[in-house]
């Protein structure tokens, strides 16, 4: 990913709550022709020594048949974005730009074919999205054959990220009093992710 440096991001923390807060990422792959394979999923990312990336897929998706050990697979995280319009600096001349919040995570994929390890990736990512909610859900309680037939239908798998890239583009090139003014602008508007780009622009300027 081409990143300049007034946007780069590398603090391996924050790409952490990044990717937890954006969870549901594209994930690519090529196949032994070079050709490219995407599918939009949950990814769960999990800090540590090595951190891990969990998911599943259809077992029908034919993508996890092209996961192999000697090459990286890519997962996109992709955050909220807006259109900045020019008018919005005081200094000019100006052009439109676009802000927007993105990681790229690459990594080596694992198959999970063992099913007592899938059952307890289900049970995590479960566990993580329903976590807040006023009567979290779980897989506790479900018929055991019911939860054998739906682990025979997906592919568990897991990534150990080799690298991660990260792209904040939050108007960092303008001068406080632009990228002030682009806030206000993009707080004001109708579109949610025109004000969640805005709340990040804000909640990264006070670091």
């Amino acid at each position: 990913m081409y990143v300049p440096k007034h946007f780069h991001e590398s603090d391996a923390g924050e790409l952490a709550r990044f990717m937890a807060a954006n969870s549901f990422a594209l994930l690519l792959t090529t196949d032994e022709r070079g050709m490219p394979f995407g599918t939009h999923l949950p990814l769960l990312y999990e800090p540590g020594t090595p951190a891990r990336i969990l998911g599943h897929m259809a077992k029908a998706n034919p993508q996890w048949r092209q996961f192999r050990p000697e090459a990286e697979v890519l997962a996109v995280f992709a955050g909220p974005h807006a259109y900045v319009s020019p008018a919005w600096y005081d200094t000019h001349p100006a052009v439109p730009t676009w802000n927007f919040a993105a990681v790229h995570v690459y990594g080596r994929p694992r198959l999970i074919d063992d099913e007592a390890e899938a059952r307890a990736l289900l049970q995590r990512m479960v566990a993580v999205y329903e976590a807040g909610r006023p009567s979290p859900w779980s897989m506790t309680g479900l018929p055991n054959d019911y939860v054998g037939r739906m682990l025979n239908g997906i592919q568990a798998f897991a990534i150990e990220p080799t690298r991660l890239e990260g792209k904040f583009k939050l108007s960092q090139n303008r001068d406080a009093r632009d990228r002030a003014n682009v806030a206000v602008a993009l707080s004001g508007a109708a579109d949610t992710a025109a004000q969640a780009t805005a709340a990040l622009m804000r909640k990264r300027a006070g670091r």
